[in-house]
């Protein structure tokens, strides 16, 4: 995945970039960068409707400081010089600029000037028939998010988390998409944390799965211990949806619980719900973790048994033929003068007593559970 996008960015400038008059490349606010550009969608919003279409970031901006309103500029994994006079255009700090364009960061929240820069790890469970050491259960995203008094900015990485359908539904609720950047934000982190909750109803299912699995009676010719690599992938998925879910707790709770004069009190109090949703979704990924690690710890002491078992059945076997084996070395040895050497019922009897060893032994061990 990460070849393919590396391979985007190196691909789509060459393709999407046109020289700008001066003879430069990059950003030029007088072509519509909704077609040439990362730049996915851009618009203006008046009283919570959208009042302009079809607009460049730029003309968005002039819109705004003469008209009224707020701007919402969707990217999806912009290059540096497709950024950059965004940015420029919009006094974005270089430092967020960076960490938007090159991705890979966690979930946070950060001040620059009279701007929030937002991170989210979004999550997507990938469907499998079936689980096995190399599944992929969780496959992550990032949506950034700049928010300013009179602008959104989203930046968003990976082939999912699309915020298409929540524009829609935000510009179909104008009381809302009234409050400004910060409803924004607070629909883009409840649909994060909404996603969050969905993917972990799907993992329960797997651990569900793998737990009846290891403490299920083994099938005929199965052996105990086969699920270990299961387990184990199904943890370092638990463990990087953790890595999104954690770090995230923060934000929230400042979000939720600090007045900021770029968000709407009516606003963060819907925060509180989104923080609230995170500590249940936090709680049950810390629960997985611990849940697999018990699991796993139980493959293995079943593995440990069934393999002392296997040793106690081929120790009890060995005691059984070194019986016959014994006996027939004693005969097999060239001395004139041994009991029973030349008696006629001498081979008939050490065969009698051989089997009447062997069976004592083997009823013995049979009593004892070796066998």
């Amino acid at each position: 995945m990460s070849m393919i996008r590396d391979l985007r960015a190196a691909v789509r400038p060459a393709l999407r970039r046109v020289p700008t008059a001066g003879g430069g490349g990059g950003y030029d606010p007088t072509r519509d960068h909704s077609a040439s550009t990362a730049v996915v969608d851009c618009a203006v919003y008046r009283d919570g409707k959208r009042a302009s279409d079809h607009v460049t970031p730029a003309e968005a901006m002039r819109r705004v400081r003469s008209e009224g309103g707020f701007a919402w500029i969707g990217l999806h994994e912009p290059t540096e010089q497709e950024f950059a006079g965004i940015a420029r255009e919009f006094g974005l700090h270089p430092l967020a600029v960076e960490d938007a364009v090159h991705a890979h960061q966690r979930p946070k929240l950060e001040r620059y000037d009279e701007t929030l820069f937002t991170v989210f790890k979004t999550i997507h469970y990938v469907e499998h028939a079936e689980l096995t050491a190399t599944s992929e259960v969780v496959e992550t995203g990032e949506v950034m998010c700049f928010t300013g008094e009179d602008f959104i900015i989203t930046v968003r990485h990976g082939g999912q988390g699309s915020l298409r359908a929540l524009r829609h539904r935000l510009q179909e609720d104008p009381q809302l998409l009234a409050k400004g950047p910060s409803a924004v934000l607070h629909a883009i982190a409840d649909q994060v944390v909404d996603g969050y909750i969905a993917v972990a109803d799907a993992v329960q299912d797997d651990i569900d799965e793998v737990e009846i699995d290891v403490f299920s009676e083994p099938s005929k010719g199965s052996r105990r211990g086969g699920d270990a690599g299961r387990i184990y992938q199904l943890k370092r998925e638990v463990l990087e949806f953790k890595r999104a879910v954690t770090p995230l707790i923060r934000p929230m709770q400042l979000l939720s619980e600090r007045p900021m004069r770029l968000v709407d009190p009516d606003i963060q109090k819907y925060f509180r719900d989104v923080a609230d949703h995170l500590a249940r979704v936090h709680e049950q990924v810390v629960s997985f973790d611990d849940l697999l690690n018990s699991i796993l710890q139980a493959n293995l002491a079943q593995a440990s048994v069934a393999q002392n078992e296997d040793m106690r059945k081929i120790t009890s076997w060995a005691a059984i033929f070194a019986v016959p084996t014994m006996i027939a070395g004693i005969y097999g040895m060239n001395f004139d003068h041994m009991p029973e050497l030349h008696w006629k019922y001498g081979y008939p009897a050490v065969m009698v007593v051989t089997v009447a060893i062997c069976v004592t032994i083997h009823r013995g061990f049979k009593r004892n559970g070796w066998l």
